[in-house]
């Protein structure tokens, strides 16, 4: 199955979502939050509902599975796709733009050890030449996110270590919810058996533990196709990015569900997709994405190496 883009480019989002059990039992434990625990809310009809992960964890998770931890490197099919790899002076891997929770505008791209300007900080100020008395060219702008980090396009971004109005929209959105839910309360106990009787922490210490279950969890998942063409590329560059979106989405939902040690999801059944649009499973989507970064309309356009190296 090949992607509509005929019909995705007459639509203005892609609304999907997908039902999601516990792979085990019924128990699950949602996203917890320092200053409030779980995130739960009640509807106006008198439903209760619980947040399962958040908008920013989904996108963390969409973006990591394109990542291979074992090498530190993009899966082996989407090699070819540019992002920034910040290394150590003696060229070990730190981290990426890949994986940073702010990516591309990361204090470890952006900014030196001792704090100055990194000399790609320079190198991309000068090229969508920002002067903070003028206006910004987005076309510019949005040419160097591609050329460097076009997951930055899809995930969205905030350069505030250049300007605070150098940013984009995340394109690609999710989160998970449950509905009817219902408080699991169970304990436990961390054991010392050597000294059992200790103090402050240190012997057996007896803990809470709360969990939920619920009638029905759901992941959600929203694709601003209007966004993605709003930014002007060309026919493969577009398509780049609507494929890499989606196969994130498919990636995420066949190996991202194992969310905590007391979260692990399934799916139940397909996507449903808004409007009876139908989109390709995950390795016809991989194989697309591959296509697409080997497209010359695509790799004109790409950082040359595609890897962009920032020393530390």
């Amino acid at each position: 199955m090949t992607i509509d883009y005929t019909i995705l480019g007459k639509t203005p989002r892609l609304l999907a979502k997908v039902k999601l059990l516990p792979v085990q039992g019924h128990r699950f434990q949602p996203t917890g939050f320092s200053d409030l625990g779980p995130a739960r809310y009640t509807l106006p009809v008198g439903t209760e509902m619980l947040l399962v992960e958040s908008n920013q964890s989904v996108a963390n998770r969409t973006e990591a599975a394109c990542w291979d931890s074992a090498t530190n490197d993009l899966i082996p099919e989407l090699k070819g796709l540019p992002y920034i790899a910040v290394k150590s002076a003696a060229g070990k891997f730190l981290t990426s733009s890949i994986l940073e929770a702010h990516r591309i505008n990361s204090e470890y791209i952006m900014k030196k050890a001792d704090a100055s300007d990194s000399d790609f900080k320079k190198k991309f100020t000068a090229g969508i030449g920002y002067a903070g008395d003028a206006p910004v060219d987005w076309r510019k702008f949005h040419d160097a996110l591609l050329k460097y980090d076009p997951c930055s396009l899809i995930h969205g971004c905030f350069l505030e270590e250049i300007a605070g109005r150098l940013r984009v929209t995340r394109a690609l959105s999710g989160f998970i919810e449950a509905s009817d839910v219902a408080v699991a309360e169970s304990g436990g106990v961390k054991n010392n058996i050597v000294q059992p009787e200790l103090k402050g922490g240190e012997g057996n210490v007896p803990f809470p533990r709360t969990e939920f279950v619920a009638k029905e969890i759901v992941a959600f998942f929203n694709l601003d196709l209007a966004l993605l063409r709003g930014f002007g590329f060309a026919t493969a560059p577009t398509q780049l990015l609507i494929a890499l979106s989606l196969f994130k989405i498919r990636r995420f939902l066949s190996t991202g569900l194992r969310l905590r040690t007391a979260c692990d999801l399934k799916t139940v059944g397909d996507l449903e997709i808004d409007g009876g649009i139908s989109i390709p499973a995950e390795s016809d989507l991989l194989a697309e994405c591959t296509r697409l970064i080997e497209d010359k309309e695509c790799a004109q356009l790409f950082a040359d190496p595609p890897i962009t190296v920032v020393t530390r």
